[in-house]
C-alpha cells in the first residue's frame, strides 16, 4: 500500500487536497470550523465542526462535488506570513486556530489562501487547486477534540489525492481488496468473533467457529513446544502492583497498563505481560545449572490499555492471548536456545505458508534511555550478545534504533500482510534485566550462585492477531486442517427418507474419524443451503441424491468450485486425512 505520509511528493499534494476539502466544506457549511488536517499513511483527514451536523454518504457526496468545482476554478494556492498578532486577529472567531496559534511562539506565522478561504499551515502546498483533482473522500467517523473524551466530538473526513486518474483508481483497487481482506468483516461473515460496547471497546469475543480455530492453534503449538522441552504454566490474569514494581513495568510501561483495583489495602492490575509471574515460577525453587535451561510456557491472557483510535478487531485489542514462554539459561547456553526459537518460528511459518517476512533487531536508542533499564554496560553486552547470535546462526536482518523492549533488545520477525503495513509476528528478546531486579539465581558446576538469562519468545504472538493475520491473508479460505467446519452434507431432498439415513450414516463415519462435518437437512431449498455454505467458506460441500445414497458414494465439490467429484466413503475420509495431515494450502485464495 501506498505511504502517503513519508512519500514527499504525495505528501505535499493530499495536504494541498484537505484545504481544497475544508475549502469546499466551508462553502457548503459556511459555519464550520476546522482543528488540523494531516497526512497520514492512509492518505489525508480533516477535523471538522459542523455543529449538529452529522457527516453521512449523502453529504460526503456534496463535499465531493464541491471539491470538484474548486479544484476546476484552478486558484493558485498562495504563501503569506503573519506575526502571531496579525493571526490571533486573523482567527479571533475560530477558537480551533485560536488554540493552534498560542501553542506556537512569537515570529512569523504562515497562512494558506485559495480563492476566498485561507488556512493556518506550516505547507508546503501545490502550485494551484487544479493540481488536486484526482482525490476521492473514502470514510468518516467522529473524533473528541484533542482526543479527550471530556471534549465535544469533531466530524473527522479522510481522502486520498493522487497525480494522476490511473494512479487513483489503482489505489481505490487496493483499497477495495483491503476491504474484502479485511478480518473484522470476514470474521463477522465466518462466525469468527464479535464486539459490544456493553461489553467493553477492545473486548473480542470468539464465537464457537472461531473457538474452534483458537482451540486447534492452542494444540499445535502446545505439542510443537512440548516436544522442545517446554512446560506449560497457568497463572493468573492479576497482579500485585508490586510485582511490576519490581519488575520494572511499573515505571517504563505504566501509561500502558488498566489503572490499579485497591482491594483490602493492596492494589491489583491486570496484567499485561507475563514475565513478572513466570519469573515467580522460576525463583520458587533453587536450580543447578543441570535444570538449564527452564523452559516456562503459557497461553496466557493478557490486557493493555489501547487508545480507542488504535483498536481494529482482533489485531489490536485490549485483552488478547500470548503464546508466551520465557527460557532461563547460562550463557553458554544462549546461542544454542536462541536458534532453537528461531527454527520453531520458520517450522510454524512454513505449516502455515508464511514466506513474506524479514528479521529485525530492535535496540535502544542510546541518544533516548528514558524509556529503557538504566544500565549502559548490560544493554552493550546484550545488544552484542544478541548481533553475535544472529552472525552465528546467519540470519539476515535489519537493524532498528529505538524498537528494544524497555529491559533488553530483541529479534522481531515482521510480516509484510497482503494489506496494510507490515507488524510483528513473532518475537523472541535477551533479558539480563529481569532476573538480576528478581535476584533470581541457579548453581553453576562450582557450588557458585549465578543469575541466569532469560529468553523472552512468542512465536504466533498474540492467537488473536495471528487468526487476524491468517484470515487476511487466505480471505478466510483457511486451509482445511484450520477450518473450523471442515464438510457439510447437503442431501438433495431432505424428505427422502433413504437420502436422510445415508446422509445421517456419513455424517456420523466422518465425525468418528474426528472430521469437522456438519448435517444441513433444513427444509430450504438446496441451491441456497449451497450459498449459504458458499458463504459461510467450508472447504468441502457433499451433495447426496438417489445415486449417491445407493451407491454409498461421496459427491463433493471445494469451495469456490462448481466441479463435482464422485468417490467412495473411505476414499474421501482418506482425502481428508491425507489433506489435514500436510496442512495443504488452500488453493481458493
Amino acid at each position: 500500500m501506498v505511504d502517503f505520509k513519508n512519500d514527499e511528493r504525495l505528501n505535499t499534494l493530499n495536504h494541498s487536497c484537505a484545504h481544497v476539502m475544508a475549502q469546499a466544506i466551508k462553502r457548503l457549511y459556511p459555519d464550520a470550523k476546522f482543528w488540523v488536517g494531516p497526512v497520514v499513511k492512509e492518505g489525508f483527514y480533516y477535523d471538522v465542526d459542523l455543529g449538529d451536523v452529522t457527516v453521512n454518504d449523502e453529504i460526503l457526496e456534496a463535499i465531493e462535488k464541491e471539491m470538484k468545482k474548486c479544484c476546476k476554478e484552478g486558484k493558485k494556492i498562495i504563501r503569506r506570513e503573519m506575526s502571531k498578532s496579525e493571526a490571533l486577529e486573523f482567527f479571533k472567531d475560530d477558537m480551533y486556530k485560536l488554540d493552534l496559534i498560542n501553542d506556537l511562539e512569537d515570529g512569523n506565522i504562515t497562512v494558506y489562501q485559495q480563492g476566498e478561504f485561507t488556512d493556518l499551515c506550516r505547507g508546503p502546498h501545490v502550485d494551484n487547486t487544479k493540481l488536486c483533482k484526482n482525490f476521492k473522500l473514502i470514510k468518516y467517523s467522529g473524533v473528541y477534540w484533542k482526543g479527550d473524551s471530556n471534549n465535544h466530538v469533531l466530524q473527522r473526513i479522510y481522502g486520498v489525492c493522487f497525480p494522476t486518474a490511473g494512479e487513483l483508481e489503482e489505489h481505490l483497487k487496493l483499497l477495495e481488496e483491503a476491504k474484502e481482506r479485511d478480518h473484522r468483516k470476514i470474521g463477522k461473515e465466518m462466525g469468527i468473533f464479535m464486539s459490544d460496547d456493553l461489553v467493553g471497546r477492545g473486548l473480542p469475543m470468539f464465537l464457537p467457529n472461531g473457538y474452534i480455530i483458537w482451540q486447534i492453534l492452542e494444540n499445535y503449538i502446545r505439542e510443537k513446544e512440548r516436544k522442545l522441552g517446554y512446560k506449560h504454566v497457568m497463572t493468573p490474569c492479576v497482579g500485585n502492583v508490586n510485582l511490576y514494581k519490581t519488575s520494572g513495568h511499573w515505571d517504563h510501561y505504566k501509561e500502558n497498563m488498566f489503572p490499579a483495583m485497591e482491594i483490602e489495602g493492596e492494589s491489583f492490575v491486570l496484567r499485561p505481560m507475563n514475565c513478572p509471574h513466570h519469573m515467580m515460577i522460576y525463583a520458587s525453587r533453587m536450580h543447578s545449572y543441570k535444570d538449564l535451561p527452564v523452559r516456562i510456557a503459557e497461553i496466557a491472557h493478557d490486557f493493555r490499555y489501547e487508545p480507542s483510535g488504535t483498536l481494529k478487531g482482533i489485531e489490536r485489542a485490549r485483552h488478547f492471548c500470548q503464546n508466551d514462554s520465557h527460557l532461563f539459561v547460562t550463557p553458554d547456553q544462549i546461542e544454542s536456545e536462541f536458534k532453537s526459537v528461531v527454527d520453531l518460528i520458520f517450522d510454524v511459518y512454513k505449516d502455515f505458508n508464511i514466506t513474506d517476512f524479514r528479521c529485525v533487531l530492535s535496540l535502544r536508542d542510546p541518544e533516548d534511555k528514558v524509556k529503557y533499564y538504566d544500565d549502559d554496560e548490560m544493554w552493550d553486552k546484550a545488544e552484542n550478545a544478541l548481533r553475535r547470535v544472529l552472525s552465528d546462526i546467519g540470519i539476515e536482518y535489519t537493524e532498528e534504533i529505538g524498537e528494544a523492549a524497555f529491559y533488553g533488545p530483541k529479534l522481531d520477525v515482521n510480516v509484510k500482510p497482503a494489506i496494510g503495513n507490515e507488524y510483528t509476528l513473532s518475537t523472541c528478546q535477551l533479558d539480563f534485566c529481569l532476573p538480576m531486579r528478581f535476584d533470581l539465581k541457579y548453581i553453576d558446576r562450582d557450588g557458585n550462585k549465578q543469575t541466569p538469562v532469560v529468553l523472552h519468545r512468542a512465536v504466533l504472538g498474540s492467537l488473536d492477531r495471528f487468526i487476524a493475520y491468517i484470515l487476511e491473508e487466505t480471505k478466510g479460505n483457511l486451509p482445511l486442517w484450520l477450518a473450523p467446519v471442515q464438510a457439510v452434507i447437503l442431501p438433495v431432498k431432505n424428505e427422502d427418507d433413504e437420502i436422510n439415513a445415508y446422509a445421517k450414516e456419513l455424517y456420523d463415519y466422518l465425525y468418528e474419524n474426528r472430521i469437522r462435518v456438519e448435517l444441513d437437512d433444513r427444509g430450504e431449498k438446496l441451491g441456497y443451503r449451497i450459498r449459504e455454505a458458499q458463504m459461510a467458506k467450508i472447504p468441502y460441500l457433499i451433495v447426496l441424491g438417489k445415486n449417491e445414497a445407493g451407491d454409498r458414494t461421496v459427491s463433493y465439490r471445494l469451495h469456490g468450485s462448481q466441479d463435482s467429484t464422485t468417490v467412495s466413503m473411505e476414499a474421501f475420509l482418506d482425502m481428508l486425512k491425507e489433506e489435514i495431515r500436510t496442512k495443504k494450502v488452500s488453493s481458493c485464495v
